[in-house]
């Protein structure tokens, strides 16, 4: 066989990859698997985005390429609803550029931004994707520790010298996936003054903004005066709108960035397909009123997670926002791969294990919401028993 190219021997098989493996073989061994471990939303998108995919599909002419940069209505459709949710002016031509999903954009950054040697400063635990892109482009991924008793933010006073005069992107990632925190907006206030005294530029991937309980309504860094000369921002209908398969997002503020980013996408993919992309304008701009119900039933959801494994022993707090629940792993387990093992091979039940998202993960399992209430129900039964 042809040996694979170096680069390929820094990274393994994507964590969540090997979990559907896993799922799958327990599956034909006739276990019955309740998925608590990938958090992509049970419930469907609202009526009126599927019928807008639906009337696209019927369309003769809906079927060609989707453009590189979308079509001038999305791209408004982004800046319209950031506008309206943030009170933050994007240019539409020059500001926002569609994506194939959050994640394809995380890995376009690093080959447009990041040269060999180069640092990559990366949140630990975090969205594996971060890591995975620098190691990929031959740079150096550096973990910020995020612990609980600084309320999972990172201490930027902690990064050497040396780390820093090699750095060239950090990413950060509020609401928090997988540790739930939130960060207010004078956190983003001390961030972007950092990476603008370092030169670095700064990364918000910010798919959960959207997910929030109990009234708590997540800031973006690009309201921050003078973000934009700095910093660039993901967002995704993905959890917000129950879209995870079709496979849409946005890159958006500083406008060199977006044209480097956009070169590289025309030379790599293309734009989201007509369809999906009028879905997603039928998305943000239609009635948001159903999302109340959806992220309600999420809430149910999180309160049944929380109350039953603190009666495990588990240490958990109460998430603001994101689909997920970090959980301390209860006693008598000596790690959370441990644990996560033992509710597979005993119980039928996946979890993700913290260190699937960097070894300060340590000691934590992330519990998705997105699995029927019931099913939930019976795991968190089973678990007691």
């Amino acid at each position: 066989m042809i040996a694979p190219a170096q680069r390929m021997s820094s990274i393994k098989p994507y964590v969540f990859a090997g979990l559907i493996q896993r799922k799958e073989q327990a599956r034909a061994a006739g276990v019955d698997v309740i998925a608590l471990d990938i958090g992509s939303p049970d419930l469907p998108p609202n009526e009126q985005i599927v019928n807008a995919l639906v009337a696209a599909a019927r369309h003769p002419n809906k079927h060609g390429y989707g453009g590189f940069t979308g079509t001038p209505a999305f791209r408004k459709a982004f800046a319209d609803y950031y506008s309206r949710r943030f009170e933050i002016e994007l240019h539409p031509e020059k500001e926002v550029l569609p994506l194939l999903g959050s994640k394809e954009g995380i890995y376009h950054m690093a080959f447009a931004y990041l040269n060999p040697g180069d640092v990559a400063l990366v949140p630990d635990p975090g969205y594996p994707a971060y890591v995975g892109g620098a190691l990929l482009a031959g740079a150096i991924p550096y973990p910020m520790p995020l612990r609980r008793e600084r309320g999972w933010l990172p201490d930027f006073n902690a990064i050497p010298a040396d780390v820093l005069s090699k750095a060239r992107l950090m990413w950060l990632n509020y609401p928090n996936n997988p540790t739930t925190a939130t960060a207010p907006l004078s956190f983003f206030e001390e961030v972007v003054a950092f990476c603008r005294r370092h030169h670095i530029l700064l990364c918000h991937d910010n798919p959960y903004c959207d997910n929030g309980y109990d009234g708590y309504v997540a800031p973006s860094v690009l309201q921050v005066p003078g973000a934009k000369e700095i910093a660039v921002e993901f967002a995704s209908l993905s959890k917000s709108h129950n879209m995870a398969g079709m496979r849409v997002g946005v890159l958006m503020g500083n406008a060199e960035v977006i044209k480097t980013v956009g070169t590289l996408k025309t030379n790599a993919d293309s734009g989201p397909y007509l369809g999906i992309q009028e879905a997603a304008i039928a998305a943000l701009s239609g009635d948001q009123a159903w999302r109340h119900a959806v992220q309600e039933t999420y809430r149910e959801r999180r309160d049944l997670i929380v109350h039953g494994l603190r009666a495990l022993g588990c240490q958990v707090d109460v998430p603001q926002a994101t689909i997920y629940v970090w959980a301390g792993i209860p006693a008598g387990f000596r790690n959370s791969a441990e644990w996560a093992e033992h509710l597979l091979a005993e119980k039928g039940i996946v979890v993700t294990p913290g260190t699937a998202f960097g070894e300060h993960g340590e000691g934590y399992v992330r519990i998705s919401l997105g699995a029927p209430t019931e099913r939930i129900k019976q795991a968190l039964q089973r678990m007691s028993k």
